[in-house]
């Protein structure tokens, strides 16, 4: 498992904290990981099928116990933002390479990550994953038309 030292007061945007998350998911990186969240006692993160986790020990628990069985190769796609002045809500859905006996995969996750602006700057403060299927590939929208 590889480690990188994060200081304490990593900065950057929301995007710039999700990819450090989905890089610190490839990499097994817990440091990293734990790095992207909130310094709060009611940070929550729910995966696929899984309960309800709440607080950095709780989450860093979680991870380290999926890292044991290696990295998690999952990349961010289709993201959708909301943003304001100090919060911002990504939903998007998570491709993940899966080993299968002929060969990777590709497996769907459907995301939303929450952060928000603290002391320490942009932080993730809720990850919840749900499984998904291929048909998940395909959004479902029924934007209203534009009037101009």
């Amino acid at each position: 498992m590889r480690k990188s030292r994060i200081p304490a007061s990593l900065q950057g945007s929301p995007d710039e904290i999700e990819a450090a998350f989905y890089e610190a998911l490839q990499t097994a990186d817990i440091d990293k990981l734990m790095a992207c969240w909130a310094d709060e006692d009611d940070i929550v993160c729910i995966h696929p099928g899984g309960p309800r986790v709440i607080g950095a020990g709780a989450i860093r628990a979680t991870f380290e116990a999926m890292f044991a069985n290696g990295s998690i190769r999952a990349w961010p796609e289709r993201v959708r933002k909301t943003e304001s002045l100090a919060s911002a809500v990504h939903n998007l859905l998570e491709r993940v390479e899966v080993p299968s006996p002929e060969g990777r995969k590709n497996a769907w996750v459907i995301a939303t990550n929450v952060y928000l602006k603290t002391a320490q700057g942009w932080r993730l403060v809720a990850h919840h994953a749900s499984p998904g299927t291929e048909s998940e590939v395909q959004e479902v929208s029924l934007s209203p038309p534009v009037l101009h």
